[in-house]
């Protein structure tokens, strides 16, 4: 088990903490050393005081095709951890414009009218496919799972002087598979990751029970990580303060935003008197 030390990024609109990431813009060496390899998942926490821009992400083909072979696109989540009275995303386009309707709006710099913009609170859960055109509102604090990506195409900033990627963004736009945000429902599965709630009251064990690779079998457990890295899980803790222990790391504390990688293979028991948890596991 390893308790993950956050990078900050500080951003015109606030910053980020790459919690959980082998990324090579944001790397966490010893999350790296842990996993053996590259971990097919980032997690964030985004403080936004104030907007980001609209952008949207490439899908895995897009991506390869418009940043080079072996690039992956960007499907992503967000769960509210605190928001604003009136705090608000945008979250796809209205009347699902084609691609030639977005840049002729962008051009004419009559977005807006295009997009969908709705209001959230805390523990709210958002999907986010590739493609999707978004922006995160001031006011909002969030967590988020994604892909191992960080290719950003901004489509409108707000009037900041910033770059924007209006042909790559434009040729990187789907407006499907959107869902209603309503409340994190307790599970969630997709093509790229899974997340999974659980409440600790007085006690919550997790096993990753992720199978182990072929040579990790033959060697034994011992650094079974090294063999499979997507299949680490990691524990974040959404709420609450207590001890978490595993046999093979032994004890440590936890607090609200901390997160633990766990090998496959491992265990790890959560002590609190009231505590919510989050467990991501890669697909």
């Amino acid at each position: 088990m390893l308790k993950l030390s956050a990078i900050k990024m500080d951003k015109v609109w606030g910053y980020e903490l790459w919690i959980s990431s082998t990324h090579p813009n944001g790397c966490q060496k010893e999350f790296l050393d842990f996993c053996g390899g590259p971990y097919p998942l980032l997690v964030k926490v985004i403080q936004a005081d104030q907007s980001l821009s609209v952008q949207v992400h490439p899908d895995d083909e897009t991506a390869a095709l418009l940043e080079g072979p072996g690039n992956v696109g960007k499907t992503e989540c967000w769960l509210v951890l605190s928001a604003k009275p009136g705090a608000k995303l945008v979250y796809g386009l209205n009347g699902n414009p084609s691609r030639e309707s977005v840049a002729e709006a962008i051009e004419k710099n009559a977005l807006d009218p295009l997009l969908n913009q709705v209001e959230v609170r805390a523990g709210d859960f958002v999907f986010i496919p590739s493609g999707t055109v978004h922006a995160i509102g001031g006011g909002l604090r969030l967590m988020e799972v994604q892909q191992s990506c960080d290719i950003t195409y901004r489509l409108y900033d707000w009037g900041r002087p910033r770059e924007l990627h209006v042909q790559k963004g434009v040729a990187s736009v789907k407006n499907e598979g959107l869902a209603k945000i309503a409340r994190f429902p307790g599970r969630f599965d997709c093509q790229y990751f899974s997340l999974e709630e659980k409440a600790v009251n007085g006690e919550a064990r997790f096993a990753n029970e992720a199978p182990l690779a072929s040579s990790a079998l033959q060697n034994g457990k011992e650094n079974s990580a090294k063999n499979n890295p997507a299949a680490v899980q990691l524990v974040y803790v959404l709420e609450g303060e207590g001890s978490v222990e595993s046999p093979a790391s032994g004890a440590d504390k936890f607090a609200a935003e901390d997160i633990f990688a766990l090998a496959p293979g491992e265990e790890a028991s959560f002590k609190s008197q009231k505590a919510r948890v989050l467990r991501v596991s890669a697909n």
